[in-house]
């Protein structure tokens, strides 16, 4: 029952059409067989415009709701031109009252005072034309006259309040349901404040865990170099209880973090791509569309992960540069140099260059990653970079990456 309503809901034109045909049948047999005020049967004109009137009112009921202003018009205009031709009111006529109530409920600005001059002015003007005066008539005709009139215009009336009410009381259930919506929205805001507070306060937290850990453990490697020789025993326990504490301090690192992660970001712990992952990178690039060369010189040695991440993702966004602003027969060359005391990367193009914007801006490709933020990453190791137009054309970004050697 609950989906019929639902659906007859979305379908109003259905119930709209049932209506309609129980004003049609009943209004043409009464139209066909209707007589004139003096007793006399509708001519052949006269009875054609009753049937027309009794056939129109139906067809304007089935589309009202989608029409409202210009079904009402029509409906007020059929009405006067029935009272004009003096066609008395069948059971057709039933359908001006649903237009009363069309007019104040869906209609616009102008549409529920015009139903309300007509549902007025329908009783008095069917009297005057329906109800002629005579000469020998009794004294009291101007009273019943009025009583008639007013008789036949209440429930006009009547139908346009109700259409009133309806039109307040759906304006009111959208308004709740806006307002439902605004605090649906400001409650999911904040939430989300809630769950960055939350998360604010877990990565403080973090930051206590991981630091208490680490001292522990330098206090510990400390004193286990200090009792190396003396007492092999000691350092034993030293290096059990660095091993234990640091494995404590990975577990809370990787449970704070989970809980840190959004919904998007969550996933299985996997490495982060480094240097050794370089030429996995350039053959997707190569498979894109965008020849790339690579060279690497000087003695290859294995680099914290921090920096080798640096390296990949200097390389991924001056790449994703190049394949967006070089040009579509642009070329490129990668080169890593691993040096004494750094490491270079060096990745050039022949292709169009970049503008004096693009370098002012940053040269972001949309997503966050950039000029911009390489000029992060290369900052967070204490490095350089240079990035400007390459001598011959093309563009260079140049990145100088320290190493700490461990002794």
């Amino acid at each position: 029952m609950h989906r019929l309503n639902a659906w007859l809901r979305r379908h109003p034109m259905v119930v709209d059409s049932a209506w309609a045909l129980m004003v049609l049948f009943p209004g043409v047999l009464v139209a066909l067989d209707q007589a004139t005020p003096d007793g006399y049967r509708l001519s052949g004109a006269a009875r054609f415009l009753a049937v027309a009137v009794a056939v129109i009112l139906p067809g304007l009921m089935v589309v009202r709701r989608r029409w409202p202003d210009v079904t009402t018009a029509v409906a007020v205009v059929l009405g006067i031109g029935q009272v004009a031709l003096v066609i008395e009111p069948g059971a057709a006529s039933i359908g001006y009252l649903v237009f009363a109530y069309t007019g104040a409920a869906f209609g616009r600005r102008w549409t529920p005072w015009l139903a309300l001059v007509a549902s007025l002015a329908a009783g008095p003007l069917t009297v005057w034309r329906l109800m002629p005066t005579s000469p020998d008539a009794p004294n009291d005709t101007f009273a019943k006259r009025v009583l008639v009139a007013a008789l036949m215009t209440t429930p006009f009336v009547l139908c346009w309040a109700w259409g009133r009410l309806t039109r307040v009381r759906r304006a009111y259930l959208i308004e709740l349901e806006d307002r439902a919506a605004r605090l649906e929205r400001e409650r999911d805001a904040q939430s989300q404040v809630a769950v960055a507070a939350e998360r604010a306060r877990i990565a403080r937290e973090l930051h206590d865990v991981v630091a208490h850990n680490v001292s522990v453990m330098i206090v510990q490697a400390d004193g286990a170099a200090y009792v190396m020789d003396s007492s092999p025993q000691q350092t034993k326990e030293a290096l059990g209880t660095i091993a234990s504490t640091g494995r404590q301090a990975l577990a809370e690192m990787r449970r704070l973090l989970g809980v840190l992660r959004t919904a998007d970001t969550t996933g299985e712990y996997v490495p982060q791509p480094g240097v050794e992952e370089l030429p996995e990178l350039l053959e997707q690039v190569r498979t894109a569309g965008l020849p790339v060369e690579f060279t690497a010189t000087g003695e290859a040695r294995e680099l914290p992960r921090g920096l080798e991440l640096t390296v990949y993702r200097i390389v991924q966004e001056a790449l994703t540069n190049v394949r967006k602003h070089g040009g579509p027969d642009a070329h490129a060359t990668v080169a890593v140099d691993f040096r004494d005391g750094d490491l270079e990367v060096l990745v050039e193009d022949d292709g169009r260059g970049s503008t004096r914007e693009q370098l002012a801006t940053g040269g972001t490709d949309g997503l966050g990653h950039g000029l911009i933020g390489m000029r992060e990453r290369v900052g967070m190791v204490s490095g350089s970079l240079d990035v400007g137009p390459r001598p011959g054309g093309g563009f260079r970004i140049r990145a100088v990456l320290p190493l700490k050697v461990s002794k």
